[in-house]
């Protein structure tokens, strides 16, 4: 053939199944990231395997309703101290190190309440628990951020959700098929350790540590310019100007203060209101499953159409969802209404979670970022403790209470949260952060009703 002819000719169409090609595409684009997202689904089947027992457990070795809300803010009031410091940490060390230091000592520190019990030795061992997870969650998720580019955060976040939720699915299922295996319903601590245990081994061979983002130090004045996103974005405490504790972030920390103040809440009195209206185990562990599902399989796409589309009134919506949810629980005193009212607490959930984490990335400052996730972690923490030990408290007179003062705490957090934010949480939560006119933002009154 001649060589000019030879060269003319087109190249031979690819002939591989478009399915095929579709899902090398995918794993082209987040295969650095899977095995991060596989180790986080399986410490969350480890948590949901476990969280179903331990109020029961906690409760019937002597811990009564008020100190069972001291046991549970002790995981996050360990968290609260953590976060902030081992985040800080992480952006100046190899995330990976301390991510398999933080699952490796939670491994442990999963199976001590079956050796002693207690109330003391019970907030010691959540405690303990916190703070192992206060040095491998804030690693986590800022190598996440650095991994992934600003367009991709929404995604990125939404696989992390789901990975989360398709763990926390089936860990009730595995803890009871595992219970009934052995007839002991404990077995499930040691579920949760063995999870825990391969999460490590998992992050210790198969993910790769990253060079970490440089740090912008903070100016006091920036010019202005086309890819800053807007004149909001431009003020000398935004994410450009470098600061950690600018108004974006401060924002994103009171929204995640309203929206663990609802977990806070129901891991104290969830099981004991569904135990007092006649579930089994069974049941409430189908309840975690019909919150879990929307949020496995919403949340990609969630988070995918948030960074083609903007995330605001994802935000907005998804956290006024939470809330409704929250006071319209004890209303129908029935299992059935509580399962399927969580399938649209869920929904909500799918939509609120990745805003909220698109939200920290933007809030970021270069180099960063697990400093950022700290102190937005420990600020989820404040919600968590102040809620679980008003749960206990009110618990005691009415099991009902809690579920009212969640929904309260949660959407207070989200009108507080619009206040702070302003114009400038409409700017960074839209579909490119780059823009350089973004829309007019809409007043508090029109996102509030």
């Amino acid at each position: 053939m001649p060589r000019r002819l030879r060269w003319s000719l087109p190249n031979p169409p690819d002939t591989r199944d478009p399915v095929t090609l579709r899902f090398r595409a995918w794993l082209d684009r987040w295969g650095p990231i899977l095995p991060l997202l596989i180790a986080e689904g399986t410490i969350w089947l480890g948590f949901g395997a476990l969280l179903p027992i331990l109020p029961i457990y906690f409760t019937r070795h002597g811990v009564d309703l008020p100190t069972l809300g001291i046991v549970v803010a002790a995981w996050p009031a360990a968290r609260l101290v953590g976060e902030p410091l081992f985040g800080w940490v992480a952006d100046r060390s190899s995330r990976k190190a301390m991510m398999v230091v933080g699952l490796v000592l939670a491994a442990g520190v999963a199976v001590l309440p079956l050796f002693v019990v207690g109330p003391i030795a019970f907030i010691t061992f959540r405690a303990l628990a916190g703070l192992c997870a206060s040095i491998y969650d804030p690693a986590a998720r800022g190598y996440l951020v650095d991994a992934n580019p600003p367009e991709r955060q929404g995604e990125t976040f939404g696989y992390y959700g789901a990975a989360q939720m398709g763990g926390f699915m089936i860990g009730p299922a595995i803890g009871g098929f595992a219970a009934a295996m052995t007839g002991e319903p404990t077995v499930v601590f040691w579920v949760a350790g063995i999870a825990l245990g391969v999460s490590a081994l998992l992050v210790a061979v198969r993910v790769r540590d990253i060079a970490h983002v440089p740090h912008v130090r903070p100016t006091r004045s920036v010019a202005p310019t086309a890819v800053t996103g807007g004149p909001d974005a431009l003020l000398p405490d935004g994410p450009s100007g470098g600061r950690i504790l600018n108004r974006l972030l401060v924002a994103a920390i009171v929204f995640n203060v309203g929206s663990f103040f609802a977990g806070g809440s129901y891991e104290v009195v969830w099981s004991l209101y569904m135990t007092s209206l006649g579930a089994g185990l069974n049941a409430i562990g189908l309840s975690f499953a019909t919150f879990s599902l929307p949020v496995l399989l919403l949340s990609p796409f969630t988070g995918r159409f948030m960074d083609r589309e903007g995330g605001f009134y994802a935000l907005v919506l998804g956290m006024a969802g939470v809330a409704i949810c929250g006071a319209l629980y004890p209303l129908v005193p029935a299992v059935w209404f509580l399962i399927l009212l969580g399938l649209v607490e869920g929904t909500a959930f799918a939509f609120a979670s990745p805003a909220l984490y698109m939200l920290v990335s933007r809030a970021s400052p270069a180099g960063r970022s697990s400093t950022a996730q700290g102190l937005f972690g420990a600020a989820g923490t404040i919600g968590t403790i102040v809620a679980s030990l008003a749960a206990g408290a009110l618990a005691q007179h009415d099991l009902r209470l809690p579920f009212y003062v969640a929904g309260i705490g949660t959407g207070t957090a989200l009108l507080l949260g619009l206040a702070i934010g302003r114009r400038r949480l409409w700017s960074a939560m839209q579909p490119s952060h780059l823009d350089p006119a973004p829309a007019a933002a809409p007043s508090l009154k029109e996102v509030t009703g």
